[in-house]
């Protein structure tokens, strides 16, 4: 995740008072005006919710006053844009729900949308989704139609199943079949953005229902456009590399006879920050071409000592009979925030079509 300072800070926090203040000339709004000074530590989503909640304190009117002032503020000269959105939808959202009409539900759908182009609402259809997912999910498959990709692409994200920083939604995991009209209606979308949406949710999907991805995913093959191969590609990537034989058949990778030497280490180390390479040479020891997938695994050691492996991708390569290719690659252990390194045992193994070749260990030192 970006720093939060880069993405709402103190000039983002001014930028929205002012915008309100233009809109509201007469409001005091001291809980905006202050609301920078109590960023200190604080997380991106920790300082998008106190900004929501200084709109939340400084316009405490009614749902339609509410609207009105940041359908005003939306109207007005000065910036309305960029990561101050986040919590203006995520207090539109919250108005609505308190609102309790169905009406305010329904303008808070249709604010989302107008809001979605300047920068994004996806983290704020989440409590409206959790709240009366049967009354949303019929605006947001009217989205698919809109003439603006972001708000298509906002039918699509927001109704991810697993969208990063977002909260869940309960309908959704229990019922993950109540997004596909949604998926079915903009699988062939002009937009990349909106096609990469769509990939990225129903590879969301596969987490549990991985044979409700092949399917849908066999069927938008049997009318692709000129994008559904690749489409479809992504949307089964977390498949592929956990070996989902269906999957693997369905973007060409069938079994296949290889024969593989390796992976072979440079090192039997690495220190903490370093990187250890590999090679791999696989052979097509079958009589006809074979179209290969090609993926690495790294056992990563946890701090209990168990490992716990994560796929990445090597290649994809078609192969004559009797034909071989050497493969070379580097592994980075330099320090993420996404993972925590734990010295010891580390194994790597390589995977064609979905089947494990080989194993080879080494140690990762302590750091410094």
């Amino acid at each position: 995740m970006p720093f939060a300072d880069e993405l709402i800070g103190v000039p983002t926090a001014r930028a929205l008072a002012a915008a309100i203040q233009a809109a509201v000339p007469h409001a005091e709004l001291t809980a905006l005006h202050t609301a920078a000074d109590a960023f200190g530590p604080l997380s991106l989503r920790e300082r998008s919710d106190l900004l929501r909640d200084a709109l939340l304190t400084d316009l405490p009117g009614d749902y339609d006053t509410f609207a009105g002032t940041i359908r005003a503020a939306a109207q007005g000269t000065l910036p309305f844009s960029g990561w101050l959105i986040w919590p203006v939808t995520s207090a539109i959202a919250a108005k609505s729900i308190d609102a309790g009409t169905a009406a305010a539900f329904d303008d808070g759908m249709r604010m989302l949308a107008e809001l979605t182009p300047r920068l994004t609402s996806e983290f704020a259809i989440r409590p409206l989704l959790n709240h009366d997912l049967a009354r949303a999910m019929p605006i947001v498959l009217g989205w698919t139609g809109s003439t603006d990709p972001a708000v298509r692409r906002l039918a699509s994200e927001g109704t991810r199943p697993f969208l990063p920083w977002a909260i869940r939604v309960p309908g959704i995991l229990a019922d993950p079949t109540v997004t596909l009209p949604v998926l079915h209606a903009l699988y062939r979308d002009d937009d990349e953005v909106v096609r990469r949406s769509v990939a990225n949710h129903l590879n969301d999907l596969s987490r549990q229902q991985p044979e409700l991805v092949v399917a849908t995913a066999t069927a938008w093959l049997a009318a692709p456009d000129a994008n559904t191969a690749a489409l479809v590609r992504h949307a089964l990537r977390t498949l592929v590399k956990k070996d989902h034989q269906q999957a693997l058949a369905q973007l060409g990778f069938h079994p296949a006879e290889v024969h593989v030497v390796g992976p072979v280490l440079d090192a039997e180390a690495v220190a903490f920050g370093g990187t250890i390479g590999f090679t791999v040479n696989i052979r097509n020891a079958g009589d006809v071409p074979a179209r290969l997938a090609v993926d690495y695994v790294m056992h990563h050691q946890k701090a209990n000592g168990s490992l716990t492996g994560k796929t990445f991708k090597l290649t994809t390569v078609t192969l004559a009979a009797g034909e071989t290719v050497r493969l070379a690659r580097s592994h980075s252990f330099r320090a993420i925030t996404t993972r925590r390194y734990h010295p010891g045992v580390h194994a790597l193994e390589v995977q064609v079509n979905g089947v494990a070749w080989g194993r080879a260990e080494f140690r990762l030192l302590p750091e410094d």
